[in-house]
């Protein structure tokens, strides 16, 4: 005879599933951490990798500098103390500093001095132009007439303004102009080839004889389009036929070591 209703019977545990529910919550909890954590080293890594963009495209002068926001002031998202801000000279336009206004002032002072006798004789010039110094090289005591190799009388002086120029750090462009009298010789078929030319034999010359950094340098040919004077004259075209030497407040390499 069986019992029924006894102490020692079978109790039904109708509450076992709370056991498999508490584990489910648990997992569940877990993958949301992980979630979580995931989450905010995206954040950080996204926040290096804009901070890191930023700065590459101030270094480029693509984007001005601006000073850090309050979400930027302090700790980084990732504890580490921001990076000091970096003065970046390389590319950049300096013409607005007094002291490299100043610079240029001492460079052309001491060229004046240098080439106080070329400047008596009107074939050498020096101004103070819209982009920098203008050391202007008149054909009449550089090159002969349709030539763009300068002459062998003018290599003292050309020598004494390269070994100045070698020990600034500014970049150079030389141009090479005319006056507007056509000219088609068997090596030039007009003043923009003579001209042209004229401005890149300058260039080599400093590079090969010179040591200069190709990187500091640049030629542009003008032909007769940028007068200084008037082609009316004799005297006005003789002074619109030059080579000018513009001293440019800005470096893109770094000078030779000075000899």
């Amino acid at each position: 005879m069986s019992r029924r209703g006894g102490k020692g019977g079978d109790h039904a545990h109708h509450d076992r599933w709370l056991v498999s529910y508490a584990d489910f919550i648990t997992l569940l909890f877990a993958f949301f951490v992980v979630l979580y954590a995931s989450s905010r080293a995206d954040q950080r890594r996204q926040s290096q990798i804009a901070h890191s963009i930023e700065a590459a495209f101030q270094t480029l002068g693509l984007f001005p500098s601006t000073a850090p926001s309050r979400a930027h002031q302090g700790a980084l998202a990732d504890g580490r103390e921001p990076a000091a801000p970096v003065n970046v000279i390389l590319g950049d336009d300096l013409s607005a500093s007094p002291a490299v206004q100043r610079d240029l002032k001492e460079l052309e002072a001491r060229l004046t001095g240098l080439l106080s006798n070329q400047i008596a004789g009107h074939v050498v010039a020096l101004r103070m132009g819209r982009d920098g110094l203008v050391i202007s090289l008149r054909e009449a005591g550089f090159y002969d007439s349709g030539s763009a190799v300068p002459h062998a009388q003018s290599r003292v002086t050309l020598d004494a303004i390269a070994n100045t120029l070698a020990r600034t750090p500014w970049d150079l462009r030389i141009e090479g102009h005319t006056d507007n009298v056509p000219i088609r010789t068997a090596q030039f078929a007009s003043n923009w080839e003579l001209s042209t030319a004229r401005a890149t034999e300058m260039v080599k010359s400093l590079i090969v004889e010179h040591g200069f950094a190709p990187g500091r340098l640049s030629a542009a040919g003008f032909a007769e389009y940028h007068p200084v004077s008037g082609n009316d004259t004799a005297e006005g075209r003789a002074q619109n036929r030059r080579v000018d030497i513009v001293v440019l407040p800005r470096i893109s390499a770094p000078p030779p070591p000075a000899l």
